[in-house]
Order: structure tokens, then C-alpha cells, then sequence
């Protein structure tokens, strides 16, 4: 089931022509440009056509000219794949305004989705399905110009026609190089504009990618500032201003560094009082060991005031 395909499927690589082919051939219709199934009728009944009877054809209107009834078209197909359960976006904004580029794509995906359920084509009748609807008649006589077109000439008008088809036949002999230069740089053209939307798909593919990317790493760093336990630091502060700065806030990365000048004078102060308590616990200690006698040894004074101390104590160790 092609209800949910990728932009790099190969549905979307499928020419112009022959999607225009598709359709006129399936609905029977005589359509030359893409865009003109802009109004969403023709969507509605390739999807009645895929799945007959899901469609509520009294409700489709094919002559809508005005986005109020395209979007009554759409929101039909809209019902339609909400009743089968598909997943497709519907951009009727921008199919709406006929931009070639859009309907074309849509109608890739269409084509993919028909070719993949291909449900009632053979026992289907586009022209009985649209002849009562509203804008159908128009349709549908259309459709009869493009087969009476095609039809091969009746044995009763051989006789009246072969005259203008010998004249027909002079003036295409005639204009045979000149049409045939016509249509080669239309079809040259036309690939070189298939190549440019390849490279313009690989290319918007390849943007959504590092979109993702460098969007999931932004993501891990807001969880990460958002831990409860340094989520107030002043760092945490100046990361989330510059993550949540929009495109007009310029200085932006100017304020964050002031933020971080901030806390850093902060800090300061307490980094110069603990560098002074250690300057002086070091002259302090320089000092101990100045004024203690070398090798442990007391000096001379000091010892014969001990024993001076010891005699007048009357110690027994001593004896006269």
C-alpha cells in the first residue's frame, strides 16, 4: 500500500506526460496540463475509480473555479482517505494556487497509490460516474471530442476528406524538419527539468538531515541544563540565553560573556584571601624555623638555667 511514500520514492521520478497520460486514459479525459486538475475533482474520482462507490460523486464538483469549492472538492478527498485509513497530507493550499511542480507531485503520489490497490479499472465508467454530476456534462463532451478525435474515418466520408488529406499531407511535408526542431529542445528541456527537481529533492534531503542532526544535539544540551542541580549556575544561564535567542537578538553572545564576566569577578575576591592565608601561613612557618636552634641542640644559657631549676628543686637525683 503506497498511502504513506517516501520523497525519494521512485513514484515521484515519473515524467509529466506520462502521468498525464495516466489520467486521461483512465478517466477519459483530454487534460494537457497537470495543473488543471488543480480543483481536486479528478483526484476524487481517480480514488472512485480505485475504490468505486467509496466516493460520494453528488458532492464532487468539476467546474469549481474559486478556492471555496476546490476546497469543498477537497475536503471529499479528505473524507475519502480518512475512510480507508490513509496517511497522505493533503496541501490543498498550495495545490489550489495550480502550481505545476505541486500537482505534479501529487498526482505521482496518486499514481502510485492507484497502481498499487488497482481496484474496479476494468468493470469502471468514468464518463457514467461524472455525466450527472455538477460541471460533468462539460466533461464528459470533452471526453466524446477526444474519442470521436481518435476514431478512424467512416468508408462514407473517405471520399470528401481525401482531398484535404493530400493538402494536410503537402503542408506537413513541408513543415516536417521545422516541427521536429520544435519538439527536440521542448523534450530536451523538459529533461533537464527532471534532473534540476532530482537535485533539488536530493539536495532538500540532504538539508533535513543535518536539520535533525544538529536539532537532536541542541536537545541533548537543553536536557542537560535543565538538571536541577546546576540548573541556576550562571554557566547553565549564559548556554540557555544563547539556545533560546532568536534571529533579531544579535548580541546575543555578547550578553553571555558579560554574564560569565560577571560571576567570574565574583569569584574573585574569595580566590585572592585564600592566595593571601597561604602567603602568610608560609611566612609564619619561615619564621618558627628561624628562630629554632639548628641540629635540636639547646643554647648554653638555656641549659645552665635547668640545672640551676633542678638544684633548687631539691630533686634526690642530685648529691652533694
Amino acid at each position: 500500500m503506497a498511502s504513506n511514500i517516501g520523497m525519494m520514492d521512485s513514484a515521484y521520478f515519473v515524467g509529466r506526460s506520462e502521468i498525464l497520460s495516466w489520467i486521461n486514459s483512465t478517466l477519459h479525459l483530454n487534460l494537457s496540463k497537470v495543473e488543471e486538475a488543480a480543483s481536486g475533482a479528478v483526484q476524487c474520482q481517480l480514488m472512485d475509480a480505485a475504490h468505486p462507490g467509496t466516493v460520494p460523486m453528488h458532492k464532487v464538483n468539476f467546474e469549481a473555479k474559486n478556492e471555496y469549492d476546490m476546497i469543498q472538492n477537497y475536503k471529499v478527498l479528505q473524507d475519502v482517505f480518512n475512510k480507508l485509513k490513509i496517511t497522505k497530507h493533503i496541501e490543498v493550499n498550495k495545490l489550489i494556487k495550480g502550481r505545476p511542480l505541486d500537482n505534479l507531485e501529487f498526482m505521482q503520489w496518486m499514481k502510485k497509490y492507484f497502481d498499487s490497490v488497482n481496484g474496479g479499472l476494468h468493470s469502471y465508467n468514468p464518463v457514467e460516474r461524472r455525466e450527472s454530476r455538477k460541471g460533468g456534462k462539460e466533461m464528459v463532451r470533452k471526453s466524446v471530442n477526444l474519442q470521436a478525435s481518435n476514431k478512424p474515418i467512416s468508408s462514407t466520408n473517405k471520399a470528401h476528406s481525401s482531398h484535404n488529406n493530400r493538402r494536410a499531407d503537402v503542408c506537413s511535408a513541408n513543415t516536417k524538419n521545422h516541427s521536429f526542431k520544435a519538439v527536440k529542445p521542448s523534450s530536451a528541456a523538459e529533461s533537464i527539468y527532471e534532473e534540476q527537481i532530482t537535485e533539488l529533492k536530493l539536495s532538500v534531503d540532504s538539508l533535513e538531515k543535518e536539520r535533525d542532526f544538529y536539532f537532536s544535539k541542541l536537545r541533548d544540551i537543553e536536557m542537560l541544563c535543565q538538571t536541577p542541580e546546576i540548573e541556576n549556575s550562571p554557566i547553565v544561564a549564559a548556554m540557555q540565553k544563547i539556545l533560546y535567542a532568536t534571529d533579531d537578538e544579535t548580541s546575543v553572545v555578547a550578553e553571555a560573556q558579560a554574564m560569565m564576566s560577571q560571576h567570574i569577578k565574583l569569584l574573585s575576591p574569595i580566590v585572592e584571601v585564600s592566595e593571601d592565608s597561604v602567603m602568610v601561613e608560609n611566612q609564619k612557618r619561615k619564621s618558627i624555623d628561624l628562630d629554632s636552634p639548628a641540629n635540636g641542640k639547646q643554647p648554653q644559657r638555656q641549659r645552665l638555667s635547668d640545672v640551676s631549676n633542678i638544684q633548687c628543686s631539691g630533686s634526690p637525683l642530685i648529691t652533694f
